[in-house]
């Protein structure tokens, strides 16, 4: 079966800390330990190979975690970096389904790190519809 890679880019533009700790960071908004969940759309009822580009910013601890359909990934999901990082983490632990699908972070709140998310751009592979050629070349 022929495949194609997709994505969704979903903004979170926020920032999660413990009370009176917030970074100074005027694009991001105060969502504490738990950001709102952001919707985007999967175009297929057969995503396959999820993964998600995270863009993080001054994320201090392991603990912190990503939720999609509020299910938490597996592992740790977002490694400590001083400054901006771009970070993949595989979608595993939960799936993506066919419409509309929930993305949120949550801060780990034994820990008093604070930290932002900026875009967050959701993968995956989904079969190809459309064209098909007429007459395939034969291996």
């Amino acid at each position: 079966m022929t495949e194609r890679a997709t994505y969704a880019t979903v903004y979170v533009g926020a920032q999660l800390s413990p009370d009176g700790a917030q970074l100074d960071l005027d694009w991001a908004d105060d969502a504490g330990d738990r950001t709102a969940d952001h919707e985007f759309e999967v175009s297929t009822d057969d995503p396959r190979e999820a993964y998600l580009e995270i863009q993080a910013f001054d994320v201090a601890e392991y603990g912190h975690e990503v939720l999609v359909n509020d299910e938490p990934l597996t592992g740790f999901d977002i490694p400590p970096n001083d400054g901006w990082q771009l970070w993949t983490d595989t979608v595993s632990g939960t799936d993506l389904r066919a419409g509309t699908n929930t993305l949120a972070f949550a801060r780990d709140a034994d820990t008093d790190d604070a930290f932002a998310v900026g875009t967050v751009r959701v993968h995956w592979k989904e079969p190809a519809g459309g064209f098909q050629p007429k007459d395939p070349v034969e291996k």
